[in-house]
């Protein structure tokens, strides 16, 4: 019966919780709907936080941790992108809470510990009782390396959560391996499980159509998503977006006709290597227009995709400061607390290198001097200003030359499809989720067995 038993186990779609029976009170300084999810993931035990921008993922993860280390008896780790480690500690120390900032295993004490991702290699997992992945879209490689090695080394730890604003709606492959990070379910089983190849391309996956039910239903055991406080059914006071102005700047581009194309004018470019080529033809008409919308008087970040942009736009504008890839960890993150504490004025960077979890209500300038096609470094880039808690209308630049073609429509039309898939997320999850978070009774297990099992005589003779 034992093995039956396990099988049964094992065939469970819904993930049952596995935490804290009785949380007891969380800060009064919580909103109510941090107050709960707070509340529900220390319950689940292996939880994921879904939060839009400035929704207060930063306070739960610290309140998360204070109890999870109260709880085992053992320190907790909250993993962070590079300089978001030292934001938590002031975000700490403004809420009354204790947490540190910790290089390697000999800093951890006991309660929360806070690093940075690329220090991981410096610290012993298995002794800690809780692990926590802010910015948790590290996981969206199916073979990056912090993925691996977090999912291997935090199997054991009976603590984890996981928590960002963007997993992609339609990136399966990122929901899977968070899944596979809290031990929810393998990357693997969740597509055997609920999908079907989509036509002859392997990498495309699609619902199967009766499987989709359940599948948002399994999501709801162990995730919550949210974009304002009222998907869940708290109220949205105090939850407020300024307006957000987009401006598009177009620079043109010197052509002659040419003999060899045959062309009058200048040809917009359909392929990635013809953009490529014509953001190369087009860095100093760019950085120019750049420099002259740079205000003098207030903070601005400008993100750019090449190195020959960031270079020419920080010789360009007076007392900018350009944070590279080849600068040391250190360096990175000494230029991204001088912006944030306003030593710096202007910034220049790259939104793939400084584009996730800081938070700079500060700022409500910032432009991109050159565009790739990733929609997710741009939403993350501008929800670095426009979040929850900024105050002004935000403004934001896209320069483009003429001969780059339809970049930023297609970014808008990336917005507009992920902006449907997530409200049809946050539609189906929904009242599962506030059912979940809001209550306080544990989840069962679908099946109820309410009639024993009669074995067959040749079995019974067996055993």
């Amino acid at each position: 019966m034992d093995a039956y038993t396990n099988f049964l186990a094992q065939k469970r779609i819904v993930d049952p919780m596995t935490g804290m029976n009785d949380v007891g009170d969380l800060p009064a300084f919580m909103f109510p709907h941090q107050h709960d999810i707070a509340s529900w993931s220390l319950r689940r035990g292996r939880a994921a936080i879904f939060a839009g921008t400035g929704l207060g993922k930063t306070a739960m993860e610290l309140v998360w941790g204070d109890r999870v280390s109260a709880h085992t008896g053992k320190p907790v780790l909250i993993f962070a992108p590079l300089a978001v480690a030292q934001q938590h500690i002031r975000e700490a120390g403004k809420f009354g809470l204790s947490a540190r900032a910790v290089k390697d295993q000999s800093d951890v004490g006991p309660g929360v510990n806070v690093t940075n991702y690329q220090k991981i290699g410096h610290f012993d997992l298995s002794l800690f009782g809780g692990i926590c992945l802010d910015e948790s879209s590290i996981l969206k490689s199916v073979d990056g390396h912090y993925r691996t090695r977090l999912i291997e080394e935090c199997s054991g730890i009976p603590f984890r959560l996981a928590a960002t604003a963007t997993p992609a709606p339609n990136d399966f492959m990122e929901l899977g391996n968070h899944a596979e990070f809290l031990g929810v379910m393998s990357y693997t089983d969740m597509l055997a499980t609920f999908f079907i190849h989509d036509g002859g391309d392997t990498q495309k996956w699609r619902l199967k159509g009766h499987a989709e039910n359940e599948f948002w239903k399994w999501m709801a055991s162990w995730a919550v998503m949210l974009r304002k406080p009222s998907d869940l059914g708290y109220p949205n006071d105090g939850y407020d977006l300024p307006p957000l102005v987009q401006n598009q700047h177009v620079v043109g581009v010197d052509y002659a006709p040419s003999l060899d194309t045959g062309l009058l004018f200048p040809m917009e470019a359909r392929s990635l290597s013809e953009r490529i080529s014509a953001r190369r033809d087009t860095v100093s008409e760019r950085v120019e227009m750049a420099a002259k919308i740079t205000p003098t008087d207030r903070p601005f970040v400008w993100w750019c995709n090449l190195n020959s942009e960031a270079e020419a736009l920080a010789k360009k504008i007076p007392g900018a400061v350009n944070l590279t890839g080849a600068d040391t960890d250190d360096v990175k993150e000494r230029k991204l607390l001088d912006f944030t504490e306003g030593r710096i004025r202007v910034l220049v960077t790259k939104a793939s290198l400084t584009g996730f979890g800081m938070n700079w209500q500060h700022c409500c300038d910032t432009g991109f001097v050159g565009l790739n096609d990733s929609f997710e470094q741009v939403f993350q880039a501008v929800r670095r200003f426009w979040r929850f808690g900024q105050t002004r209308p935000v403004n934001v630049h896209f320069i483009a030359a003429e001969t780059e073609g339809a970049v930023v429509a297609n970014l808008k039309r990336k917005e507009a499809d992920a902006e449907r898939m997530a409200a049809s997320m946050v539609h189906h999850m929904a009242d599962l989720s506030s059912a979940t978070v809001r209550g306080m009774v544990r989840d069962r297990p679908d099946y109820n067995p309410t009639k024993p099992v009669i074995l067959p005589q040749f079995l019974q003779a067996s055993a």
